[in-house]
């Protein structure tokens, strides 16, 4: 039998999604969730085989919580839900596993079910660049087979070696594949590149240094070490630090 887990922020849909689930036998019901973060850690617990997602949540939506779940060695399958149709046409555009519009039909919930397979990267990254919020909220790193999450507020750099980067947070940090370059595309509006291989975080900069032999650091704020500055970067670090003086 199917292992299912609900996820919605409104207790009425989850109710009634749970209500259909056991009275067509499409599985059992393993865990409700409220937001995506919820979902990550009871995935980890329960190990469902589908997850019915919301997309619009608190905090973090369908679409990041979906790719998150990308992550994992056996991801569960996923079937977004929604009370919003202009994300239905996109959906079927991308050729997405299936996408349910609230109230969810009995006859629509059994076939997804049914014929569920799970969401590609392919098919997530086509319906968040056709509209959907891509806003990240988190970063995730895989950890003994499970998910472990930062939230992009509590990050202090981003510094990539070799084929990995490695997130730096004030309890430690992890690596993670996620190109250096796709990073900086997502977050541009709260990390700023100082290096070809580091990006930190706009709001933590205190301070830009030049030593004897004409290299330049910058400090941030939280950070012991200093973190080296290209010169094609140099220019834009200056400027920045302008401007947080000035607000």
């Amino acid at each position: 039998m199917m292992k299912i887990l609900i996820a919605d922020d409104e207790k009425l849909a989850r109710d009634r999604l749970r209500g259909l689930v056991t009275e067509l036998s499409l599985g059992e019901v393993v865990g409700e969730a409220e937001n995506g973060e919820a979902v990550l850690q009871q995935t980890a617990q329960l190990q469902p085989d589908i997850i019915l997602l919301d997309i619009r949540m608190p905090g973090m939506n369908g679409l990041e919580t979906a790719r998150h779940l990308d992550r994992l060695d056996n991801p569960p399958a996923v079937i977004f839900t929604t009370a919003y149709d202009e994300f239905a046409l996109q959906a079927f555009e991308t050729h997405a596993v299936d996408y349910l519009l609230k109230p969810v039909r009995r006859e629509r919930l059994s076939k997804a079910i049914q014929s569920v397979q799970r969401l590609s990267k392919a098919q997530l990254a086509g319906l968040q660049n056709n509209g959907g919020q891509t806003t990240m909220t988190h970063i995730s790193a895989r950890q003994q087979g499970g998910l472990k999450l930062i939230a992009v507020a509590d990050i202090l750099y981003f510094q990539a070696a070799d084929k990995y980067v490695s997130v730096y947070y004030p309890t430690g940090s992890v690596l993670i594949e996620d190109p250096l370059k796709s990073l900086e595309e997502k977050l541009s509006e709260l990390f700023v590149r100082i290096h070809r291989n580091a990006l930190v975080a706009k709001h933590l900069l205190s301070a830009l240094e030049k030593d004897q032999q004409g290299h330049y650091y910058v400090r941030l704020q939280g950070v012991d070490e200093r973190l080296e500055v290209s010169r094609r970067h140099v220019a834009d670090v200056r400027q920045l630090l302008k401007q947080l003086a000035s607000k």
